[in-house]
């Protein structure tokens, strides 16, 4: 069955977020990350493959051909298979465990490697500024390798939830506390910044603690971490204690 010229226009459509909220969908492509949408409570609208065997078992399933998956798909080299499902509903915000909070991440690569990292350390709740980038971002969802499906994230009004939150809130800062030397709570938020400005101002009236990862080098002119390298080290440490 050949793609329609309406199916290709909707599907290249949602490569920007403003189509994405307009028919509450998202892309994901390559077997493994459709493999574990389709394992996960996400609901399926579509399926585009070129080997229909390997879904012969799945619903609204469309067979085309490797020239019409190149047509709607944003990878360089297109794997197999991509999907549409629906963006689910708002959950509801935690007000417990270790939670992390993104203040205006703008690079998708970082989002996704940061949502992975919050699977891995068994973070349930990740929550964004709405400036941050759109968790659905193709980039996104691609860089996370499923991770999306385990991880609850909320965009909302960061000053907001931050006043409102009784969990201690701790911010990654340069000038901050060594964070080797120090006790972490079970329970507590992480805050990181913006790549290229940190956290702003705003944020910072409800920081409790500043903590940071010191530098080891002899030299010592790094000028600082990438956001998501500098999450996992945190994690790993708020995990450790």
């Amino acid at each position: 069955m050949s793609l329609s010229k309406n199916q290709i226009k909707l599907i290249t459509s949602l490569q920007q977020k403003k189509y994405r909220t307009k028919h509450n969908l998202f892309i994901a492509e390559g077997t493994k990350v459709v493999n574990e949408f389709l394992n996960s409570s996400f609901k399926l609208i579509e399926l585009f493959c070129v080997e229909a065997e390997a879904y012969s078992k799945v619903n609204n399933c469309t067979l085309i051909s490797s020239e019409e998956l190149k047509k709607i798909s944003s990878l360089k080299t297109p794997n197999n298979v991509l999907a549409l499902f629906e963006i689910p509903k708002k959950n509801k915000l935690l007000n417990e465990g270790l939670i992390v909070v993104l203040d205006d991440v703008n690079d998708p690569g970082n989002l996704g490697t940061i949502i992975r990292l919050c699977d891995w350390f068994g973070v349930d709740q990740l929550i964004c500024s709405k400036n941050t980038v759109d968790c659905y971002n193709g980039k996104v969802v691609q860089s996370s390798m499923g991770s999306l499906t385990r991880t609850s994230i909320i965009y909302t009004e960061l000053l907001e939830y931050l006043k409102n939150s009784e969990l201690p809130k701790y911010a990654a800062d340069m000038n901050g506390e060594n964070v080797y030397k120090i006790t972490l709570p079970k329970n507590a938020i992480l805050v990181m910044g913006n790549e290229a400005n940190g956290i702003s101002k705003n944020v910072y009236s409800y920081i409790s603690k500043t903590i940071s990862i010191p530098r080891f080098g002899d030299l010592q002119q790094t000028e600082s971490l990438n956001v998501a390298t500098a999450t996992a080290i945190l994690l790993s440490e708020f995990k450790r204690n």
